[in-house]
Parts: structure tokens; sequence; C-alpha cells
């Protein structure tokens, strides 16, 4: 007979959990504070010059049986988390972090109940939909030589099927105040600038330097497929980068970044050739 999982002290009761929550967020503050990290914090009205890659996101989707009322409350999230991180400098030698910049989504301040993942399931709590930010910002540094230093992602899990997917499945990002943060150091000589804003259907964004990068950067998923394993639905792929000169045209570096096993959780009518596979 299989042996019954323990549950986590988080499981036991709401309680337990926001307890768990505050130490980590107290222990996140701890270590922060004795860190030796430089983090960006200036912002500039004044645009730099080149712009290294820009990309928008569609606000409003609609995902499986989620309440589109979680949707219109996301768009309010997002107008008020965008434009403290807008325009800010990520000058050499300094670390970008997401919560170090918005702060805490609380009521006080403003944000709704919005779409958030917990345990591996679709839930709502407020600031949520906050994760489709650090998305794009991730997709973003993804086209750069940045280093990313702390990036959380529903690894394991394909929760909703393609609406108008613009970049591959496996890039996205978990992020939860403080703990789970979006990260990423600018280890190059250049000054750069993160532009991100809302309109009434886009989240939009743009990574700016104060000069050319001298090579450009291709992001793509290859050998995506599903298979049913056990009755169970499964969306593998990988995620490749490419870093291509922009003077030659040769590719200088072709880098596996990461591979998807991933469990799918909506019906299998959405899942391509499926009733080929039976």
């Amino acid at each position: 007979m299989e042996k019954k999982r323990r549950k986590l002290f988080c499981e036991l009761s709401p309680a337990c959990y926001r307890i768990s929550v505050f130490k980590c967020c107290a222990l996140r503050m701890l270590r922060d504070f004795f860190s030796r990290d430089k983090f960006c914090r200036q912002r500039s009205s004044q645009l730099l010059e080149t712009v290294v890659y820009k990309h928008k996101s569609l606000i409003r989707r609609q995902l499986g049986s989620v309440d589109m009322e979680l949707q219109e409350n996301k768009a309010v999230n997002l107008a008020l988390a965008a434009p403290k991180i807008s325009g800010v400098l990520i000058r050499p030698g300094e670390t970008f972090s997401l919560w170090h910049l918005v702060g805490r989504t609380s009521k006080g301040r403003g944000y709704r109940e919005g779409l958030m993942i917990k345990q591996g399931k679709p839930d709502c709590g407020i600031g949520g939909g906050l994760c489709q930010l650090s998305n794009l910002i991730h997709w973003l540094v993804l086209h750069t030589p940045f280093e990313i230093t702390e990036h959380h992602h529903h690894d394991g899990i394909d929760m909703f099927p393609d609406f108008g997917r613009q970049v591959p499945f496996g890039v996205g990002t978990s992020i939860s105040y403080n703990y789970l943060d979006y990260r990423f150091k600018n280890n190059t000589g250049k000054t750069f600038q993160l532009i991100v804003y809302t309109d009434e259907k886009y989240l939009n964004s743009e990574l700016r330097c104060e000069e050319a990068l001298e090579v450009k950067y291709h992001i793509e998923s290859r050998n995506e497929h599903f298979t049913k394993e056990n009755s169970i639905w499964y969306r593998n792929g990988e995620i490749w980068r490419q870093c291509i000169s922009k003077t030659t045209g040769n590719v200088i570096e072709n880098r596996l970044i990461k591979r998807n096993h991933a469990r799918v959780l909506y019906d299998e009518k959405y899942i391509p050739n499926a009733e080929q596979q039976q």
C-alpha cells in the first residue's frame, strides 16, 4: 500500500499558510539586507538611444473557465505595477529585482484579486496576474547578454491550452511577493533601460541601451509534442537560444536553455492530434 504523503506545515490550514508566507518574506528581506548586490532603483524619463528588443502581450485572454472578472482585475494590477518599473536604468554591475521596484501588492495600494497559481492549481489573490509582467520582462531578458540570477517557473504543468501564443511554452515565470522574485544582473559595460506600460489592450515593453549591441538573439521551441503516459497527457519540448553576430550573421552560440515535460491539466480536445495518438 502506497504511503500517504505527510502534509507540509503550510498545507495544514490557511493560518499556517500565512505564517509560512510571512516567514519566507522575512527571510528574503534579511538576506537582501546583508546582500552585496547593488539593486537598480533610479528611473529616467529620458529614453536611451537604442531599442534592443520590444514586445507586447494581450492583457485580457480567455483561459479555460477562468472568470473574466479576474482578467479585468489583472488589467488594474498591471496598470499599477508597470509605472513603478518603467524607465528604470540598469547600469553595469547592477541587479534588477521586480519586487524591489514594485513593492508589496496590497489591497490598500489599490491592487485587486487576480489569477494566481497555488500548489499547481488556478487560484486567486490580491495582486494576482502580475506574472504576465515578469513573463514579459523575462522574454526581453532572453534577448540580451544579462545573467538571470533568479527565475521560478510552474515546472511540470501545462495549465491552459494555447490561445494566441506569441512566445514558446515553457519560458514563463512564477512570482510571489517577495520570496519568489525575478532577478537579473547586468554584467556588461553598457547601461540599459526598461520601459513597460499598459494601454487598453496590451502590456507593452521595450528594452533600450545607450548603444547598439553587436549580437542579437533568437529563441525557439524545438521537438515540441504531446505524449500520453499512463492515461495522462504531457507536453514535451525544448527551448533553444541562438546568439547571432549582427556583422556576419553567423551563429556564435546555440544553447539549450530548458526542457519541458509538463502534465496537461486541460481537456484533451485542445491537444493537437490527440485522437491519432489514442
